[in-house]
């Protein structure tokens, strides 16, 4: 919600964005925070 990268990869996916952003967060504690510098980079590299 932040950026809009869930958003962006849940309908890119035709996901539901509530589910993407799950998985995110179990990524994130699971990979002790590298997916925290991988979700700035897509930031930084997704189109608006």
């Amino acid at each position: 919600m932040i950026a809009g990268v869930c958003g962006g990869i849940g309908q890119y996916l035709k996901w539901d964005p509530t589910i993407v952003r799950i998985i995110f967060l179990i990524l994130v504690f699971s990979s002790f925070g590298t997916m925290v510098l991988i979700y700035f980079i897509l930031a930084l590299i997704m189109p608006d």
